[in-house]
C-alpha cells in the first residue's frame, strides 16, 4: 500500500510538473506573439495617429498642461489606489494582489490612442498623455509600489523594467515625430494615412484579442476573484477618469480622452515586470490577470466606441431634422486656410453638441468670421 501511495504521489507530482511546463510554454508562446504584434502595431499605429497631431495644439498642451496634469493624477493617483482597494476588498493572495497592484501602477498604453480617435477625442492630448505617463513611470512606478507594498513584507524585491519603459518611449516618440512631420508637410496625404492606420489598428486589436483567447484558454481556470477584478478594474478606471476630468472643468472632448487614457494600461510592461520579479511557479498564478485585463479593456473600448458612434449618429440625425438649413449652409461654406479650418472645427463641434438655436448661432458666427477672414486677406 505504501508503495502504491508513493507511486501515486510521484505520479501526481510528475503530473503537476508537466502541467506547469505546459502552462509556462503556452505563456512563452503568448508573450512572443504579443511582443511581436504589439511592436509592429505600436510603430505603425503611432505613425498614423501622429499624422493627426497639430504642432501648435501639441505645444499648447505643453505650455498649459492642465489636461496632462489631470491625466497623470488619474494614472498614478487613482489607478494605484483603485488597485489597492480591489485587492483588499477581494482578499487576494499576496502573489495575486501584487499582480493587480503592478497593473494599477503601469502607465497608459497605446491602445487608448486608437480608442480616442474613434470617439473623436483630443488626439494631441491623448498622445501627449501616453508619452508623459510613460516618461513619468520611471519614477512614479517604483514610488507607488513602495507606498502600497511597504506593509506587505514581500519576499521578492520588485524590479521595475526601465529598459522596457525606454523602449516604449522610443516606440512612441519616433513614429509620432514622423507622423507630425508628414502632417506638417503633406496635410492631405496625412488624412488618408490616418484613416488607414486607424482601421489597421482596430483590426490588429481584434487579432490580439482572438490570439489571447486561443493561446491562453487554459488560464481562464484561474481564481474567479482575479477574473472579476480584471473585468471591473478598467471600467472603474474609465468612470473615475471621466468624473475627475468633469470635476476639473475639462471639455467634453478632453473628458472622453482622459477617461480612455485612465482605464487603458500598458499590459506588456506589467508582464515584463512580473517576469523580472517572480519565479516560474509564481508566474503561473499571476500571468492570467494581465492577459484577462488586456482582453477586457479591449472589450470595454469596443463597447464605448459603439455607444459613442450610435449616439453621434442619432444626434446628427436629430440636428438635421430640427435644422434642415444648417446642413446646406455647411456644404456651401468653403474652407481654404488653416485658420478657417480651425474655426470651422470648433464651431462645428459646438453646433453638434448643442443642437437647436445655439447650433444655428454657432454657424452664423462661423460664416461671419469667414467673411472677416476673407476681408482681411483682401486687405
Amino acid at each position: 500500500m505504501s508503495a502504491n501511495c508513493s507511486r501515486s504521489s510521484a505520479c501526481s507530482a510528475n503530473g503537476s510538473e508537466e502541467e506547469l511546463q505546459v502552462e509556462l510554454e503556452a505563456f512563452g508562446n503568448l508573450e512572443l506573439v504579443f511582443s511581436v504584434v504589439s511592436a509592429v502595431m505600436m510603430g505603425l499605429i503611432m505613425f498614423s495617429l501622429g499624422c493627426s497631431v497639430d504642432i501648435r495644439k501639441l505645444w499648447l498642451h505643453i505650455r498649459r498642461p492642465w489636461g496632462i496634469a489631470v491625466g497623470l493624477i488619474c494614472q498614478f493617483g487613482l489607478m494605484p489606489l483603485i488597485a489597492y482597494l480591489l485587492t483588499i476588498s477581494f482578499s487576494l493572495k499576496p502573489v495575486q494582489a501584487i499582480a493587480v497592484l503592478i497593473m494599477g501602477c503601469c502607465p497608459g498604453g497605446t491602445i487608448s490612442n486608437i480608442f480616442t480617435f474613434w470617439v473623436d477625442g483630443d488626439m494631441d492630448l491623448s498622445i501627449s498623455m501616453t508619452t508623459c505617463s510613460t516618461l513619468a513611470a520611471l519614477g512614479m512606478m517604483p514610488l507607488c509600489l513602495y507606498l502600497y507594498t511597504w506593509s506587505w513584507n514581500l519576499e521578492q524585491s520588485l524590479t521595475v523594467p526601465y529598459q522596457n519603459i525606454g523602449i516604449t518611449l522610443v516606440c512612441l516618440t519616433v513614429p509620432v515625430a514622423f507622423g507630425v512631420y508628414v502632417n506638417y508637410r503633406w496635410s492631405k496625404q496625412s488624412k488618408v494615412i490616418l484613416k488607414i492606420g486607424a482601421v489597421i489598428g482596430g483590426a490588429l486589436l481584434l487579432v490580439v484579442a482572438v490570439a489571447g483567447v486561443v493561446l491562453a484558454k487554459g488560464s481562464w481556470k484561474s481564481d474567479i476573484s482575479l477574473l472579476t477584478i480584471s473585468f471591473i478594474f478598467p471600467l472603474i478606471g474609465h468612470v473615475t477618469g471621466f468624473l475627475l476630468a468633469l470635476l476639473t472643468h475639462q471639455s467634453w472632448q478632453r473628458c472622453r480622452t482622459i477617461s480612455l487614457e485612465t482605464g487603458a494600461q500598458n499590459i506588456q510592461m506589467c508582464v515584463t515586470m512580473l517576469q523580472l520579479s517572480f519565479t516560474a511557479k509564481q508566474l503561473v498564478q499571476m500571468f492570467s490577470f494581465p492577459l484577462a485585463y488586456g482582453l477586457f479593456q479591449l472589450l470595454d473600448g469596443f463597447v464605448i466606441i459603439a455607444a459613442y458612434q450610435i449616439y453621434k449618429r442619432r444626434l446628427r440625425n436629430k440636428h438635421r431634422q430640427e435644422n434642415p438649413g444648417c446642413a446646406k449652409a455647411c456644404q456651401k461654406m468653403q474652407i481654404t486656410s488653416p485658420q478657417e479650418t480651425s474655426i470651422f472645427l470648433e464651431m462645428n463641434e459646438e453646433a453638434t453638441e448643442t443642437p437647436g438655436p445655439s447650433g444655428v448661432l454657432a454657424l452664423h458666427r462661423l460664416s461671419s468670421q469667414q467673411e472677416s477672414l476673407h476681408v482681411t486677406r483682401r486687405d
